[in-house]
């Protein structure tokens, strides 16, 4: 599936099941509300945080979740993600060409 296939069958989805989509301001504070479910789960899998008894290891779940509100907010606001992916990419591409390779902080030799 594409993004904008994606983009697509939320909208879809949306217009069968979901009556209407959340007012904008709604949305973000729901993708907000994502945001930190999908950090609980990276605290817990990566970080210092064990797991609590009856809590999910549902990182993949949780990531699709972000998504599926990010492509909420881009039907809602006109936004063609593969559009603005892509030049997102080009900026990153003209931008940073040389940056990350040349940071000696990204350089395994100096890792502790």
């Amino acid at each position: 599936m594409t993004i904008e296939e994606a983009q697509q069958r939320v909208d879809r989805w949306i217009k069968e099941y979901g009556v209407r989509y959340f007012s904008e301001l709604t949305n973000m504070a729901v993708l907000t509300e994502e945001v930190g479910e999908l950090a609980r789960v990276m605290a817990r899998r990566y970080g210092d945080q064990s797991f609590k008894k009856g809590e999910k290891d549902n990182l993949d779940e949780e990531i699709a979740d972000v998504f599926w509100v990010l492509l909420c907010i881009a039907n809602q606001t006109g936004v063609n993600i593969t559009e603005a992916f892509r030049r997102s990419l080009e900026k990153k591409t003209q931008r940073d060409n040389q940056r990350h390779i040349n940071n000696p902080k990204l350089n395994d030799h100096g890792r502790e």
